[in-house]
Formats: C-alpha cells, structure tokens, sequence
C-alpha cells in the first residue's frame, strides 16, 4: 500500500472547515470538503463517492491547495460567453434587420435572388460590414436571427443565372399544358 504524502496541519483542517462553513457556493464547498478528507486520511473511494469527484479532480485540488491555498481552490472562469458583439450592438443590428432589407445593405451580393429576406450568408456579410465581426459558426447566425426576434427560413434555391423571360415563358407553356 503506497503512503500517502499529502498531510493537512490541524491550522489548515480549520481553515478549511472554516471556509466550508461560510462558503455558500456548492462547487466549491466540495473541493474544500474533498482536501480535507483527503488530508485527514479519508480512504479515498469513499471521499470519490461521497463528493462526487474523479480521483484526477482530487489530486489536483490537493496539489493547487499546497500551493496556493484556499485562494487556488476557488473557480477562475469569469463566467458568461465570449460574445462579440455587445448588447448595444445588439440593439442596433436588431433595429437594422428590421429597417432593411439585404438588397438594400449587400446590392446584388445578396444570396437570394430578390434580397428581400435576410439569410445566414447575407447576416453573415452584413455583420462584417457593419461591425468588423465574423463568427466561426453558422449556428451563432442563427442564435442571432432569435435574439433579434427573426425567424430563421432557408430560401428556396434558385439560380441567380435564370433569364426571366425564359421563366415566364416555362411557366406559360406549363400552364397550356
């Protein structure tokens, strides 16, 4: 059986029975908990089971607590997403989507024929003109199109190429016919 190096002091058991105490975060009473138990001796499937932890997530607990104390136990994400475009921006690209159409932002680089309804491509260009931002998925266009009240649609696929004189001329031969 391999000894167990990693001790706990009777000053650190209080310290970290102290901050369990007054700690009202879960995540991080269990890491408190979990070095605790693991530094009095605790058999260490039963500190697993009881909080729940990997044996790796112990172990490195244990290691962050010897070296940084009760400090290096806490969380360090700051929490929210990365978002690239600030709620005012938002706002704005809302009131846009509203106001305009794709024709009248992108011309006849839009990615439907009449540009009148916006689509990820179109989204996409317009976000990069207004405000210099590119996402790296096409699901954050879509996730945009909802935050700014939009319904997502895919456009029907038509060629861009078409002469609409030989449409119209299908379309009558079609209905002889």
């Amino acid at each position: 059986m391999a000894h167990r190096k990693f001790q706990l002091t009777t000053s650190q058991v209080r310290e970290l029975i102290q901050a369990y105490t007054a700690c009202n975060e879960g995540v991080l009473r269990t890491r408190y908990q979990a070095v605790r138990m693991y530094g009095t001796r605790y058999a260490l499937e039963e500190i697993c089971a009881l909080t729940r932890c990997s044996r790796t997530s112990l172990m490195e607990w244990c290691h962050v607590y010897q070296h940084h104390g009760l400090d290096g136990l806490r969380d360090g994400r700051l929490g929210g997403n990365s978002a690239k475009l600030t709620p005012t921006q938002h706002d704005d690209l809302r009131q846009r989507m509203e106001t305009y159409t794709p024709r009248q932002v992108l011309g006849a680089a839009t990615h439907t024929t009449a540009g009148q309804f916006w689509t990820v491509e179109d989204l996409q260009q317009a976000i990069v003109q207004w405000y210099g931002v590119r996402y790296a998925s096409r699901s954050s266009y879509s996730t945009l199109f909802h935050a700014c009240g939009l319904s997502y649609q895919r456009p029907a696929k038509v060629f861009k190429s078409q002469r609409l004189s030989q449409v119209m001329e299908f379309e009558e031969t079609a209905e002889k016919n």
